[in-house]
């Protein structure tokens, strides 16, 4: 009975030396073991731990730079493309305007060479038209003297001395 008595009187308000002191053996025992097999294993994992967030950290800084590195790439590659492009349509628009320009000069040269070839081709037919109207008139007049000579040598006297004026003046020059 002693026992239990002894149980009835345990209050864990008043403590007994002799309890105080295995509970600070008992502490120190598994403090030492904590520290020996439990703390170093622990604090290694955390150093490991901030090792690796570090390493993220410093992953994450260094893929940040390298993204606003890409950005600015890109950023002069869309510069240097809209550059290349403005480049490309003044070149294009030069080269239209050469080609409308070369055009217009091309087809200014041919209407003058085309309006050369037309009065050339006038003054050539009014030529013709002189030369012919002058044929024409020749052959008019000398239609007209024959006419009028035949009628005026129609007899023999006239005749003669149609013939002998004729030799006179022959003679003369």
């Amino acid at each position: 009975m002693e026992s239990i008595l002894f149980l009835a009187d345990f209050s864990v308000i008043r403590p007994e030396p002799g309890l105080m002191v295995w509970t600070l053996i008992i502490f120190a025992i598994f403090w030492f073991l904590m520290a020996k097999f439990a703390f170093k294993p622990i604090q290694q994992a955390l150093k490991s731990r901030e090792q690796d967030i570090q390493q993220a950290l410093d992953q994450a800084k260094k893929a940040r730079e390298e993204v606003e590195g890409v950005q600015a790439q890109n950023e002069q590659i869309l510069i240097e493309a809209r550059e290349e492009r403005s480049k490309i349509l003044k070149e294009a628009k030069d080269a239209k305007d050469a080609i409308v320009n070369e055009a217009r000069e091309q087809a200014k040269e041919e209407a003058s060479r085309i309006l050369a070839r037309a009065r050339q081709d006038i003054e050539n037919q009014r030529m013709a038209a002189v030369i012919d109207m002058k044929n024409q008139i020749g052959n008019f007049a000398l239609e007209i003297a024959q006419k009028v000579l035949q009628k005026e040598l129609e007899n023999d006297q006239n005749r003669e001395t149609f013939v002998k004026g004729q030799i006179e003046n022959i003679k003369l020059n």
